[in-house]
């Protein structure tokens, strides 16, 4: 498998990861992983603190979000960039399309969030839980009306699913989402049934990582890695801007 090396030193490996492939190890993938590639990338230079099934992992993407990841190749770089994504020193930034319109187009998203009590396999927000998840967003543009929407967002903190569920709960689901937008029933009136067909079909969450910022664990000097959005979110804008 090639990796799409952004940035590399003997301290860190910076990836841009395509869509589909799985971060580490689980039950029913046990090889076709990032980290599977990441070994025999890397060979014995990755951090330990993850143990044998997430060596080097510091944060993860979705199976099906696209985007930049920072691995860690030694233990140290490890705990230094956990330390600095607890402390919400790492800036992370995405972009997604969504369904609707988000108003004001510059706001933050605050809620409580713990995993649902009606899917123990979903996230959700809860009014209750002393967990805390911001998301900071902006709209960079609208299409058909503000029938869907370009958004940036910036994560504070970094739940599982946070940008996907604080989306769900503001009834903008992302477009592709089968697990926190199957059940929204949007409005796309303006657009040809044709359209509408392939919005609706989009095989997986149109939300792709698209720059990671930070400091370098050992010189400590200021990082900043960008990525182009991918190929499927682009023809899918070009189909709705119109």
């Amino acid at each position: 498998m090639d990796l799409n090396v952004v940035y590399e030193d003997k301290d860190i490996i910076v990836i841009n990861k395509p869509v589909g492939l799985t971060v580490h190890p689980g039950a029913g993938n046990k090889d076709d992983t990032l980290v599977n590639a990441l070994v025999y990338h890397c060979k014995d230079s990755l951090s330990k603190i993850g143990g044998d099934a997430r060596p080097g992992i510091v944060h993860r993407l979705d199976r099906d979000t696209s985007g930049l990841m920072v691995i860690a190749k030694n233990d140290r770089a490890h705990e230094v960039l956990s330390e600095a994504i607890k402390n919400r020193e790492v800036k992370r930034v995405y972009n997604a399309l969504i369904y609707g319109a988000l108003h004001p187009h510059i706001g933050t998203i605050k809620t409580g969030f713990g995993r649902s009590k009606k899917d123990r396999t979903k996230m959700a927000v809860m009014r209750d839980s002393i967990k805390q998840a911001i998301t900071h967003y902006k709209v960079l543009k609208e299409y058909g009306d503000g029938k869907v929407s370009l958004i940036e967002f910036q994560l504070e903190t970094g739940r599982t699913h946070q940008i996907r569920v604080h989306m769900e709960h503001k009834k903008t689901p992302i477009i592709g989402d089968k697990t926190y937008g199957k059940a929204y029933n949007s409005s796309l009136l303006g657009y040809s049934k044709e359209t509408i067909v392939q919005i609706r079909k989009f095989p997986r969450q149109a939300l792709h990582a698209i720059q990671l910022s930070f400091e370098h664990p050992k010189t400590g000097e200021w990082l900043s890695f960008s990525s182009d959005l991918p190929n499927d979110i682009c023809q899918l804008i070009k189909l709705i801007d119109v």
